[in-house]
């Protein structure tokens, strides 16, 4: 697969088949992707792999979580700025409406958008979940290596026939995670990622999200 067929074909899944992913498969795409550019080479990503049992067992300790935190906690980082200004609200408010449309969730439908929501925290049935964690002592410059790392992931998954969902959603439930993968107190819990491969039947996946125009993003000088 070509890098440009990959970055074509990459989109955020939110319905996996059950099909297991081998393990071999998930350490070939890490290592691949570890290859992402880091300033100083100090590659400041960490990232906690379940599948199978663990997989499921994890997914078990947050819904038992959530029983008592429906929606999680404050996140350690914002997640979106307080004060987003346009056109990103307008882009997220967008996005939101085209993903619950497509599920055919309308707005007032409130408990099913949130049913709908939760389903980020079983990894949308992903047979692989990962969790991201970036030192605290990083800043603006090396969360920009794990956000290419992240990127890495996603698109040699592709070239495995594979799907991904990255998932900031993860955030609000830092404190059970730090304590049931014995995350150390150095590591901020950043996001988490489905991978498998994806249930091309499922309508909240066949739905693409709009991209800016060239004109609105780039300023091209040539003279």
């Amino acid at each position: 697969m070509k890098v440009s067929e990959a970055l074509a074909t990459r989109k955020s899944i939110r319905a996996f088949l059950p099909d297991p992913v081998p393990l071999e498969t998930v350490k070939r795409i890490l290592t691949q992707a570890a290859r992402a550019p880091s300033g100083g080479n100090l590659q400041p990503w960490k990232v906690y792999v379940l599948a199978g049992a663990a997989r499921d067992a994890f997914v078990r300790r947050i819904a038992e979580e959530r029983k008592q935190h429906p929606m999680g906690e404050r996140p350690e980082y914002h997640i979106y700025p307080l004060a987003l200004t346009e056109p990103y609200r307008t882009r997220r408010h967008r996005i939101g409406e085209a993903m619950y449309a497509a599920l055919g969730i309308p707005r007032e439908d409130k408990a099913g958008r949130l049913e709908a929501f939760a389903r980020n925290w079983e990894f949308f049935g992903a047979p692989v979940g990962m969790i991201f964690t970036i030192d605290r002592q990083m800043q603006q410059g090396q969360w920009a290596d794990l956000g290419m790392f992240l990127q890495s992931i996603m698109l040699s998954a592709r070239e495995e026939g594979l799907h991904t969902c990255p998932q900031e959603a993860w955030a609000v439930f830092h404190r059970v995670i730090r304590d049931y993968l014995k995350v150390p107190e150095n590591e901020m819990i950043f996001c988490g990622m489905s991978l498998g491969f994806a249930d091309e039947t499922a309508a909240v996946n066949m739905f693409a999200s709009e991209r800016a125009a060239l004109e609105e993003f780039a300023v091209v000088i040539s003279e």
